[in-house]
């Protein structure tokens, strides 16, 4: 990859990681506070259902943790297997948009 595109990725995957480390905080957060709290798991999704910002929050989270993690899986993979190429890149793109896609979806779930 050009230092270009290896610039992009690299800034990329911190920005992925700081839209991380406070989403991952929020949903923690938010987990201990529902459990202490009593409440149940029927409660909680009556509190998500048709609640755009948490559908936001959780899209933006699956989003940021799938690109995240395929950024990561491909600088691995040309490193231990000397993968690379356009064909390579847009594949781990392909495969970070599908598993940010699968965690939508389930945010689709809870908002639905």
């Amino acid at each position: 990859m050009s230092t270009r595109g290896g610039t992009h990725l690299w800034v990329a995957q911190r920005v992925t990681a700081m839209i991380l480390a406070g989403a991952v905080i929020v949903h923690l957060a938010t987990i201990l506070v529902a459990v202490r709290g009593g409440l149940s798991a029927a409660e909680i999704l009556g509190r998500t259902r048709g609640n755009a910002p948490w559908l936001l929050f959780y899209a933006v989270f699956a989003l940021a943790a799938g690109l995240h993690g395929a950024i990561g899986l491909r600088g691995i993979a040309a490193e231990w297997l000397g993968w690379r190429g356009r064909g390579f890149d847009l594949a781990w793109l392909a495969i970070g948009l599908a598993t940010a896609a699968f965690g939508i979806r389930a945010a689709l779930g809870l908002y639905a």
